[in-house]
C-alpha cells in the first residue's frame, strides 16, 4: 500500500440569510451547466459570506470592503475560464496583492479544451504553456511515429488520427481553441475544415503569409466559404517579433487570450483606462 502525506483543511460554517441567494444561483448554474463561480470568504467576522459570479453579473457579497468584491469577482471570472477551483488571498482592504483575507473560488465549469493538429516542435512548446493556463490539451496527428515522443504525451493527450476522426465525440465551444500546425498540404486543409466545423471560439493556423495565402486558396477550392475563412486566425499569433519556437508559442497564446477578451493586444502604456474592465457587449471581464 502506498501512503501519501498531507493536510486537509475543512471549512464548516452556517449558511447565513445573505448567502442563500448566491448559493442558490451557484446550484442553478450547476444544474444548467452554465459557466460560473461561487466565492466564499474564509477569514474574518464575515467568514462564510458568498459571492456568485457569472459572465453576465454577480450576486451577493463577501461582506468586506467594496474592493474585495470587485477583485474577487475578477479572479473568479478568470478561474471560471480556466475551469479551476482554488484559494486566492487578498489584503484587509480587498487588494489583490495583499494578504489576510482568503477566498475560496469554486469554478462551476469544465476546463477549456485545446486541440493541436500536428506533432511538431511548435506543439511541444505550446502544450505546457496552455496546460498552465488551464487547457486540457490534445495533440492529434495521423502519423503515429510523430506522437511517440514523451515531449508530446507529457503535457497532452495524444491521438493518432485524421482531423475529422480526432474531433469525433468532442464538443467544442467559445472557450475552446483549435490550432493547425501540420505543415503538410495533405493535412492542413482537412484539419482547418474540421476545425471550422466546430464551435470553437478560436481557430488558428501556423504558417508564413505565402503558406497562408496558398492554404486559403485550397480551402476555397474545397468549398470553404468566405464567412468561414473569416473565423480563421492565419497566420496565428500576435506580432511581437517572435523568432524562436518558444516565442511563437507565447505569441499564439497571447492572441488566443486577446481574442477571447476582445482586446487588441496593444502595449498597456499605449492605452488608457482600467487594465481590467468589463467588455460592454458581453459583460466578460478582460485582462491584458
Amino acid at each position: 500500500m502506498t501512503s501519501f502525506g498531507g493536510i486537509v483543511h475543512i471549512f464548516i460554517h452556517p449558511i447565513r440569510e445573505a448567502a442563500r441567494e448566491p448559493l442558490r444561483a451557484g446550484l442553478e448554474a450547476i444544474r444548467d451547466e452554465r459557466p460560473a463561480a461561487l466565492a466564499t470568504l474564509l477569514d474574518g467576522p464575515e467568514a462564510g459570506a458568498k459571492l456568485f459570479v457569472s459572465e453576465e453579473d454577480s450576486l451577493g457579497s463577501l461582506g468586506g470592503p467594496a474592493l474585495l468584491d470587485s477583485n474577487a469577482a475578477q479572479e473568479a471570472r478568470g478561474l471560471t475560464i480556466q475551469g479551476r477551483s482554488t484559494v486566492r488571498e487578498f489584503g484587509a482592504d480587498g487588494a489583490s496583492l495583499g494578504s489576510g483575507l482568503r477566498v475560496h473560488v469554486a469554478a462551476i465549469a469544465e476546463p477549456p479544451q485545446m486541440v493541436i493538429f500536428g506533432a511538431i516542435d511548435f506543439a511541444s512548446a505550446l502544450a505546457p504553456l496552455a496546460k498552465g493556463l488551464g487547457y486540457r490539451v490534445t495533440i492529434a496527428d495521423p502519423r503515429r511515429a510523430f506522437l511517440e515522443s514523451p515531449r508530446f504525451s507529457s503535457n497532452a493527450r495524444t491521438v493518432a488520427a485524421w482531423p475529422d476522426k480526432a474531433l469525433e465525440g468532442m464538443t467544442l465551444g467559445p472557450r475552446d481553441a483549435v490550432l493547425v500546425f501540420t505543415h503538410d498540404p495533405k493535412l492542413d486543409v482537412p484539419a482547418v475544415e474540421a476545425a471550422l466545423g466546430t464551435d470553437a471560439g478560436y481557430v488558428g493556423a501556423l504558417g508564413s503569409r505565402r503558406t497562408t495565402d496558398d492554404r486559403n486558396e485550397r480551402l476555397r477550392g474545397a468549398g470553404v466559404s468566405e464567412a468561414a475563412l473569416a473565423r480563421l486566425h492565419a497566420p496565428c499569433g500576435l506580432d511581437i517579433g517572435s523568432s524562436t519556437v518558444e516565442e511563437t508559442a507565447v505569441a499564439i497564446l497571447a492572441e488566443i487570450i486577446a481574442d477571447r477578451t476582445g482586446r487588441a493586444g496593444r502595449a498597456l502604456r499605449e492605452t488608457s483606462g482600467p487594465i481590467r474592465r468589463e467588455r460592454a457587449e458581453a459583460g466578460a471581464v478582460t485582462s491584458p
